[in-house]
């Protein structure tokens, strides 16, 4: 491998015009494939195997043209002081905002209120609904925006009006000022890093190309592959971060080449073979984590998870070829690693490094320095014991909100449940009297707790399917609402002469919950499970993949621990702009997994393969370690500074779902490279010395030797520097 990666540098280096000229091909052919391609149009949200999904599924074929997973919008009017929505006036303007909405593209039907009993006991709050042929993701901005100026048009008339439902799901906002501010800071710990204007901006350049050609592929094949705007979005993030980070480690290390008075060819070739075979294998634990989301059997998961594998395929590959070219144009403006220092300390011996006096400490205090990192990542867990799960509603929403102001009117005139009301399905097909079984359904469920209205069946042309609209007492993401459902499911269900199913945006959040967490272990055993098996190809070791993997597991879950005290309990939300509390977003853990172990291999790879390298040259395990932290922890370091501070810039948007994203991937990262990689792991080593590179001689023998410590480079080298020895051979 490394001596692969030595020669695909210096060809870089030496080709450069051409590998440069590649890549700005790629970048030019995917921004015209992303101009020229078709609008991504309706994108399908679907969960397999989940009742809610199968109910959808047979709406669609017993009731044709009913658009059953069509968006919905809900518009709310409240009388001013003293009046009543009953009121001749009021109801003058409701009426033409029923017709004006009605007369628009996409929509099926239009509710009015003063027929369908839809006006609160007391007169003051009414609602009409709307419904779409197009799901919420797939709807034009046009029909947005109609529905927007339908509800301005009636506020101009004195009443209060706000507008919610999932008709109004624009895309998250990304915090593009936090992400402004942390792509600076990005910047500047790349200068501070590196030494120089240009030695920092060719990480950034490359970066920033990588996530183009990602991005705008992406958007070229949105089209014929159905991907959703949240793909791109997550590729972007993905990209950015690692291809900073990837770009980082070997330009570090051709610095540190150049130190060691090597030619700037001989550098770069050493810089690509050494650090640029770390890049792959991190980069294949990252593509690893990502393609396997397809593990959930999500569509939608599974198409994000694999467009960010690919755009972290394109970080690694620009990284390998660009970077050494775009070295070979920087010449002489990138300068060795230390020259500033030793220019100012002339022939004194250079000081240690704060890598090295860290490393030292630990190795002589390993048990007290591990024992404090567990127990305090493990306090910092705890409050994961209390995770609660769900799906963010309009109830999750910044109070400026239209969609938060219509969710708090709406309960305020008709309770919470108004929110979030579920649909039963009878399918009746197979039933000897379908209005009996539908009957008994509607009966059976009044009779539970927390139910407010129940509606009477309503059956389709063949008179073989019923739905039956209930409305629960508490809210839609509340575990009440959670308990209803199941108990429609298992006890109503039972006892009903029909096959009975629950759906509804609620019981929809509900089971794509439960499948998640259902997905989470065997998600969680396949990625590390297989990353396990990569790490012991790269460093020939159980003990070392089997530390990181443990460490990994404990810095997630303090992550989540982090975010469940902030999120869910409330604890700094207002320092962090958390303006409502409730369950932590059920994508998290399995997102959080996905994404924060395969950053965390990047940091293990990188600071133990220099670990390894200086042990297999000849070091002794203590003395490998500090060697490790001399070279690799000031990039680590600034690796992670830098992923947190793009991560944290999501942390200023406006949208709960964004915020939470950002800060548990930016702690995440925190906690495993500051206190994980940083001081359990060279803890953990001190403490195994031998052992930890212990491998059974069996397997020694079974494992490709991929040569990520760059062994066959040193050889190389030796036997370049005695040439005419190998003429004295070739002679006899």
């Amino acid at each position: 491998m490394a001596t692969f990666l030595y020669r695909l540098g210096r060809l870089a280096f030496r080709r450069r015009h051409f590998v440069a000229l590649i890549w700005v091909a790629l970048l030019t052919l995917a921004g015209v494939g992303a101009a020229s391609a078709p609008a991504a149009g309706s994108t399908s949200f679907s969960i397999p195997g989940t009742e809610a999904q199968k109910a959808f599924d047979l709406l669609e074929q017993r009731f044709p043209g009913a658009s059953a997973d069509g968006a919905t919008g809900r518009m709310v009017f409240k009388a001013p002081e003293g009046e009543k929505m009953t009121d001749a006036a009021n109801k003058a303007t409701v009426a033409k905002t029923v017709k004006e909405l009605g007369d628009g593209s996409e929509v099926v039907s239009v509710t009015d209120p003063f027929t369908t009993g839809a006006v609160s006991k007391d007169g003051t709050v009414a609602y009409l609904s709307v419904k779409y042929d197009a799901p919420a993701v797939g709807l034009k901005d046009a029909t947005r925006d109609a529905l927007e100026t339908a509800g301005d048009d009636a506020r101009a008339t004195g009443l209060t009006v706000d507008v919610g439902g999932d008709a109004l799901q624009a895309q998250p906002d990304a915090g593009a000022v936090g992400e402004a501010i942390g792509l600076a800071i990005a910047a500047v710990v790349l200068v501070i890093t590196l030494g120089s204007m240009i030695a920092a901006g060719l990480p950034l350049l490359t970066a920033i190309i990588g996530v183009a050609i990602g991005v705008s592929t992406i958007a070229a094949l949105a089209k014929a592959l159905d991907l959703g705007s949240t793909t791109s979005t997550l590729a972007g993030m993905i990209g950015l971060a690692v291809g900073i980070d990837y770009a980082l480690f070997i330009v570090s290390r051709y610095r540190a080449e150049l130190a060691e008075g090597r030619d700037r060819e001989e550098a770069v070739g050493r810089a690509t073979g050494t650090a640029g075979s770390a890049v792959v294998f991190a980069g294949l634990t990252v593509v690893i984590a990502l393609a396997g989301l397809s593990v959930v059997n999500v569509p939608m998961l599974t198409k994000m998870g694999l467009a960010a594998a690919g755009t972290v395929v394109i970080a690694v590959l620009i990284a390998l070829t660009m970077i050494p070219a775009l070295l070979g144009y920087a010449g002489r403006k990138i300068r060795p690693a230390g020259e500033k220092r030793r220019k100012t300390t002339g022939a004194a011996p250079a000081k240690p490094n704060l890598g090295t006096r860290w490393a030292s400490f630990v190795i002589r205090r390993p048990a007290a320095v591990l024992l404090l990192g567990v127990v305090g990542l493990g306090a910092v867990a705890l409050p994961v014991s209390q995770l609660e799960l769900g799906l963010p509603d309009d109830g999750s929403q910044p109070t400026s909100t239209t969609q938060r102001r219509a969710y708090d009117l709406l309960s305020e005139g008709f309770g919470p449940g108004f929110n979030g009301p579920l649909m039963i399905v009878v399918d009746a097909k197979n039933s000897d009297d379908p209005k009996a079984a539908a009957t008994t359904v509607t009966d059976g469920i009044k009779g539970l707790k927390d139910v407010v209205t129940v509606t009477p069946a309503t059956f389709n042309k063949a008179g073989d399917t019923a739905t039956i609209t209930v409305v629960p007492d508490s809210k839609p993401s509340s575990a009440q609402t959670e308990d209803l459902v199941h108990a429609i499911r298992d006890d109503v269900a039972s006892k009903a002469d029909a096959d009975v199913l629950v759906t509804g945006t609620t019981a929809l959040n509900i089971d794509f919950s439960q499948k998640l967490s259902d997905a989470l272990i065997p998600y969680l055993a396949l990625v590390v499970g297989l990353a396990f098996l990569l790490l012991i190809v790269v460093f020939r070791s159980i003990l070392v993949p089997l530390k990181a993997a443990l460490g990994f597991l404990l810095s997630v879950l303090a992550a989540l621990g982090a975010v469940v005290a902030v999120f869910q309990w409330g604890w700094l939300g207002g320092l962090l702009g958390v303006e409502e509390t409730g369950p932590i977003m059920s994508m998290m853990p399995i997102f959080m997994v996905g994404v924060v172990f395969g950053l965390a291999m990047d940091y293990e790879v990188f600071l133990v393969t220099r670990m390894r390298e200086a042990y297999v040259h000849g070091e002794s395990p203590s003395q490998a370690v500090v060697t490790g932290f001399k070279h690799s922890a000031r990039v680590v370091v600034a690796a992670a500074v830098i992923m947190m501070a793009v991560f944290g810039g999501f942390i200023s948007s406006g949208e709960s779902m964004i915020k939470m994203i950002g800060f548990g991937l930016a702690i995440a990262v925190f906690f495993d490279a500051f206190v994980v990689r940083m001081a359990i792991v060279p803890a953990v080593l001190a403490l195994l010395g031998h052992r930890a590179w212990w491998l059974p001689k069996w397997l020694d023998r079974a494992l490709p030797n991929v040569d990520v410590e760059g062994e066959g480079l040193r050889t190389r080298a030796e036997k370049d520097t005695d040439p005419d020895e190998d003429r004295e051979l070739v002679r006899v």
